[in-house]
C-alpha cells in the first residue's frame, strides 16, 4: 500500500507541476489562430496587411519574456525552493493573461501582457523539469519526466481545437478571441494552488541543511513509510550533497567550470539546439502554412487540428508503453533518424510534385491530391516520431543530469537556450518556406542526420540511474560517489537497529522471568 501511495503522490506532484508545460504550449498555440480572427483585428485596430508583423511580434515578445523568465527564477528557486518558485511563476503568468484578455483596444498593452506571461512561462519551464526529476523514484523517473511533453502536447492539441471552435461557432465579436485567452487562467491558477498541497523537494531541503524536513518530504513522496530503501535513498542524497560541498568549497560559479559540469552545461545548450533543428517546432508554429505548402489547400486548419491529436496520442503512447523500456540515447538516435528520413521524403515529394498554386491560395473548397495526402501523412509521422523521442526525452534529460548544487542554473541555461533557439527557428521558418520551399525540408533532413551522430558520440546513458549516480555517469572526479557503499551502510544501519531491538526484547523477557 505504501509503494502504491508513493507512486500516486509522485504522479500527482509531477502532473501539477507539468500544468506549467500545458501553459507553455497552450499560450503559444492559441496566438496564431486568435490573430487571424476579424474580431481581434477590429478590436485592436490593425489591417490585414499588418497581420504578419502583429503575429511575429506577439510570438517574439512571449519568447523574449520566457528567455528572461528562465534567469529571474533561478535565484528564487535556489533560495526559496521549488514550490514557491512555481507559485511565483503562476502569479506572474496570471497577471499577464489578465492584461491580454481585457479588451484595451491597445496592441501595446496586449504585448505587455504577452511579455509578462512569457516571464511566468519561462520560469515554469525551468522549475518543472527540476522538481519532477528531484522527487520522482528513479524506477519511473523517465515516465514521470516525460509528463512535461505529454502536457505540452495536450496544450497544443487544446489550443488548436479551441481556436477552431471559436472560429466556427462564435460570432465575430470580442468574446470570440477573449474565450481562448481567458481559458488559460484556469491551468495557470492550478499550478499555483496545487503547490500548496505538496511537499518541497527533499534534495533542495538537504542542500539548505534542513535534513529533518528533507527526510519527511522524501518519506511523504515515497508513500508515508520510513522503509530501509527510503533511508538508503536519503543517505545517498545527503552524501551526494556533502561531496559536492567538499569538492567545490561552496562557490557555485566555480562549480560550473569543473570539467564534468562544463560538459553537462554544453549538453544542456546543444541538446536544446538539436531539439529545434529537428524541425518539429517549426512545424508546430507554422502548421497551417506548412500544410498549405505541401498540398492541403484550404483544409489546412482542420488538418492542423488533427496534427495536434497525432502529437498527443504519440506522446501518451511513449509515456505509458515505451520510456522505461528503452534508453535515453536509443530514443534520441531513433527519433532523429526517423525524422530525417520523413523530412527527406517530404522534400522529394514536394520537389517532384509541387502543390498547384490554387491549393495554397484559393478560399474555395479544394480536393487534396494524392501527393498532398502523402505529404500530410509524412508530416503526421514526423510529429509522431518527435513525440516518441526528442519531445519528451530532451526535457527529462536536462532535468536529471546536473548535481544538486548547480541544478537550478544548469536547467535555467538549458531552458533559456530553448527559448533563444525557439525564437531563431520561428523567425527563420516562414521565410524559408516562402523563399526556398521544398529545400526547407531537405535542410531539416540534413540536420537530423547530424543529430544522430551527435546523440551517439556526445550523450551519455542516464536511464535507471539515481540523480546522485550522474556524477559517475559524467565522470566527475571531484564529486564521484560510491553509491553501493552508501546504500550498504544505510541498509547495515537498518539491520543493526533491528538486531538491537530484538536483543532488547530478549533481555526484557529474561528480566521479567
Amino acid at each position: 500500500m505504501g509503494k502504491q501511495l508513493g507512486t500516486f503522490r509522485a504522479v500527482y506532484l509531477v502532473a501539477i507541476c507539468c500544468m506549467g508545460s500545458f501553459l507553455f504550449a497552450y499560450d503559444t498555440g492559441i496566438v496564431g489562430g486568435i490573430l487571424t480572427l476579424k474580431s481581434f483585428q477590429n478590436d485592436f485596430g490593425y489591417s490585414s496587411s499588418q497581420s504578419t508583423s502583429v503575429n511575429a511580434n506577439a510570438v517574439s515578445v512571449l519568447q523574449g519574456g520566457a528567455f528572461f523568465g528562465c534567469w529571474f527564477i533561478w535565484p528564487i528557486a535556489s533560495r526559496f525552493g521549488r514550490r514557491w518558485s512555481l507559485v511565483t511563476a503562476s502569479i506572474v503568468f496570471e497577471i499577464g493573461a489578465i492584461l491580454q484578455v481585457i479588451n484595451t483596444h491597445s496592441l501595446a498593452c496586449f504585448y505587455v501582457g504577452r511579455v509578462i506571461s512569457g516571464l511566468g512561462v519561462g520560469a515554469a519551464t525551468t522549475i518543472v523539469p527540476i522538481f519532477a526529476a528531484e522527487m520522482s523514484p528513479k524506477e519511473i523517473r523517465g515516465k514521470l519526466g516525460s509528463f512535461f511533453q505529454l502536457f505540452f502536447a495536450a496544450g497544443v492539441f487544446t489550443s488548436y481545437w479551441v481556436d477552431y471552435g471559436v472560429q466556427q461557432h462564435q460570432p465575430s465579436i470580442s468574446r470570440q478571441w477573449q474565450i481562448p485567452i481567458g481559458l488559460q487562467l484556469l491551468p495557470g491558477g492550478l499550478v499555483g494552488l496545487g503547490m500548496l498541497l505538496i511537499k518541497e523537494s527533499a534534495r533542495w531541503l538537504v542542500k539548505r541543511g534542513r535534513h529533518e524536513e528533507g527526510l519527511a518530504s522524501l518519506i511523504w513522496v515515497r508513500g508515508g513509510t520510513e522503509t530501509a530503501s527510503v533511508k538508503a535513498e536519503f543517505a545517498e542524497i545527503v552524501q551526494g550533497v556533502e561531496n559536492e560541498i567538499r569538492a567545490t568549497e561552496g562557490v557555485t560559479w566555480r562549480e560550473l567550470w569543473l570539467p564534468a559540469n562544463r560538459f553537462r552545461l554544453f549538453i544542456a545548450v546543444s541538446l536544446q539546439l538539436c531539439q529545434q533543428l529537428t524541425g518539429n517546432t517549426s512545424l508546430a508554429y507554422y502548421a497551417p502554412q506548412i500544410f498549405k505548402a505541401v498540398g492541403a489547400g484550404n483544409s489546412n486548419l482542420l488538418i492542423t487540428g488533427f496534427f495536434g491529436l497525432v502529437k498527443l496520442v504519440s506522446v501518451f503512447t511513449f509515456v505509458v508503453f515505451v520510456i522505461d523500456r528503452i534508453g535515453r540515447k536509443t530514443a534520441f538516435m531513433g527519433g532523429a533518424a526517423a525524422m530525417g528520413v520523413l523530412m527527406l521524403i517530404i522534400a522529394c515529394i514536394t520537389a517532384t510534385h509541387p502543390p498547384a498554386p490554387s491549393s495554397a491560395t484559393s478560399t474555395a473548397p479544394t480536393t487534396i491530391s494524392p501527393y498532398g495526402a502523402a505529404n500530410i501523412a509524412m508530416v503526421y509521422l514526423e510529429a509522431a516520431s518527435y513525440n516518441l523521442s526528442w519531445g519528451p526525452v530532451a526535457w527529462l534529460y536536462i532535468g536529471e543530469i546536473f548535481p544538486s548544487r548547480i541544478r537550478e542554473i544548469g536547467v535555467a541555461s538549458g531552458a533559456a537556450s530553448q527559448w533563444l533557439f525557439n525564437f531563431m527557428m520561428s523567425e527563420v521558418t516562414p521565410y524559408a518556406i516562402t523563399n526556398i520551399g521544398w529545400r526547407t525540408f531537405l535542410m531539416f533532413a540534413v540536420f537530423n542526420a547530424a543529430i544522430v551522430v551527435y546523440s551517439w558520440w556526445v550523450l551519455r546513458e542516464t536511464g535507471g540511474k539515481s540523480l546522485e549516480e550522474m556524477e559517475n555517469v559524467f565522470g566527475s572526479v571531484e564529486t564521484r560517489l560510491d553509491v553501493e557503499a552508501v546504500r550498504a551502510k544505510a541498509f547495515g544501519a537498518e539491520e543493526g537497529e533491528g538486531d538491537r531491538d530484538r536483543e532488547g526484547g530478549r533481555v526484557g523477557r529474561g528480566e521479567s522471568g
